[in-house]
Formats: C-alpha cells, sequence, structure tokens
C-alpha cells in the first residue's frame, strides 16, 4: 500500500517527461516538486533525479524524539506515528548502512540508528501485546496505532479472543 502511496519530491535537475509503464512523470525543472508514487521516486531518487523533501524524510534527531517520547510513556499510553513511519524507518536504516562503511563515525551512528530502532519496536510491540489483551479498545487508542500496527492489533486481539473463549466455553463440554 505504501509503495503505490503519492509522496513529494524535488527534482534535482531540469529533464524531459518521462514514461514508465503506465505512468508518465515530468517534465521536471530542477528545484520544483512534485507529487509522484512511492516506488517512482525512489528508482527517480536512486538515479538522482528527485530528493525526497527534508519534512518527509527520517534523521537521527527525529528518531531520537521518538525514542525519548515511547521511553517515558507507561505501557498503557503509545504515542501517535506518522502513518508511514515504518517504511521510512526502513528507508533511513538502509541509507544509513550505506554511509557506515565509509568512516567510523558513521558506523557508530548506524549501530545507534539500529538500536534506538529496535528500541522503540519492542516498546510499541509490548504495549499493542498488552492492550490486545485487554478488553477491546476504543477508536482513540487505536488512532495512534500506525496501519502496521493496527493489523498486529488485531490479529493478536483475535487470537487471545479465540483462545479465551475456547478455555472458557470448552471447559463446560469436559465437565
Amino acid at each position: 500500500m505504501f509503495e503505490n502511496s503519492l509522496v513529494r519530491v524535488i527534482a534535482n535537475r531540469n529533464a524531459p517527461e518521462i514514461e514508465l509503464t503506465g505512468l508518465k512523470i515530468g517534465p521536471l525543472q530542477e528545484g520544483v516538486e512534485l507529487e509522484v508514487r512511492f516506488w517512482a521516486a525512489l528508482e527517480l531518487a536512486k538515479a538522482g533525479v528527485v530528493r525526497f523533501r527534508e519534512e518527509d524524510t527520517l534523521d537521527a534527531i527525529k528518531l531520537n524524539k521518538i525514542h525519548w517520547k515511547e521511553r517515558v510513556q507507561t505501557v498503557k499510553q503509545i504515542s501517535p506515528l506518522p502513518d508511514d513511519f515504518y517504511p521510512k524507518l526502513r528507508r533511513f536504516m538502509k541509507d544509513s548502512k550505506k554511509k557506515a562503511n565509509s568512516t567510523p563515525e558513521k558506523m557508530a551512528e548506524y549501530d545507534k540508528i539500529v538500536r534506538l530502532s529496535r528500541d522503540i519496536v519492542n516498546c510499541r510491540v509490548k504495549k499493542i501485546i498488552s492492550l490486545a489483551s485487554a478488553p477491546a479498545q476504543t477508536d482513540q487508542f487505536l488512532k495512534s496505532l500506525t496501519t502496521e500496527e493496527r493489523a498486529l492489533y488485531n490479529h493478536l486481539y483475535n487470537i487471545l479472543a479465540e483462545w479465551r473463549n475456547e478455555i472458557l466455553e470448552g471447559g463446560e463440554e469436559d465437565d
């Protein structure tokens, strides 16, 4: 779903119209923003034709803020993340890994990014598991979850509800 979502990018140079399978992009003017499908933006960025907008990318400072927020909240609190947080995180980690081999500082930065990312994911998964094992949550809580997290919550909630039902209902037949 994220791969086909529209993202805003900035043209790095002038370029004629680009035609891809069922998609036309451009013509491009250097410095001008345009909206394209994420998968196309990735390919154009790899080719150096466009770059992602700063506000649409994840960096170490933003990751630190997200990490800090997750760590100070209780198990019953979950802060909202942008719906496209996980794809951005994967892209940020991938880009950081590519740069990691260039200097020891970049390698240390990449290691820190990996630690923070794992900690954020682990914190959120623990909260989701805890909340999925409780009675159904309100829409207000579910709004704080990303698309991936909502799917995990729903899956876990259904498994636990089915298990509870089997234990509580199934036990009567054996008596």
